[in-house]
């Protein structure tokens, strides 16, 4: 008996949108859970594997002191994955956050955007972290991004200006030492991100 052609574009990773139509973050949230982050810009699906090991002793290294320093405050720390909707075809899941209390919903950040988003660089995410969430995260209006790259180690602080443009507020490699009061009170030293 012959078996039956199996369609390569049905079963659980079918979408069912029109071809050549934007995604949207309804389209992403349908995406069985199958261990890939799947975030969306202006209707593109960005999909990242697992992080490694090293993205991931940098990034729990860095969210500890960021964690820290909201205590007490009306402000939140969030380890990835959490999703940041900024509209119906944007969708977001920064490795950190840091938000206002009050702008988090009970599912994810909505309507507002968070005061610090951190990356943290891996070899499928790099070119994506520095320059397309760059440009997304500077026109929501996250006042603060760093850019850690674990490989070096170091910190890109970057803020926006009062034009709404982001600047380099610290670049800082190795064992130098970034101390800031904004959004948070914390003193990051990259070298330590990985020892």
């Amino acid at each position: 008996m012959a078996q039956a052609a199996r369609d390569p574009y049905a079963g659980p990773m079918a979408l069912g949108t029109e071809w050549g139509k934007p995604l949207t973050v309804e389209d992403v949230w349908r995406i069985p859970d199958d261990g890939h982050r799947y975030e969306l810009c202006d209707g593109v699906l960005l999909v990242s594997p697992a992080p490694r090991v090293l993205h991931q002793l940098a990034s729990s290294r860095l969210f500890v002191p960021l964690f820290e320093a909201v205590q007490g405050t009306e402000l939140v720390a969030l380890y990835a994955p959490v999703d940041w909707k900024l509209d119906e075809h944007n969708l977001f899941q920064p490795d950190i956050i840091v938000v206002a209390a009050a702008d988090l919903g009970e599912l994810r950040l909505e309507d507002a955007p968070p005061l610090l988003a951190v990356e943290v660089l891996s070899p499928s995410t790099r070119v994506v972290d520095q320059t397309l969430k760059r440009a997304k995260y500077e026109e929501a209006g996250v006042q603060h991004y760093w850019i850690v790259d674990p490989t070096r180690p170091s910190l890109n602080a970057l803020e926006l200006d009062e034009r709404g443009v982001y600047f380099e507020r610290a670049v800082i490699e190795g064992d130098e030492v970034f101390e800031t009061t904004n959004p948070v009170t914390v003193r990051i030293v990259p070298s330590k991100l990985l020892a």
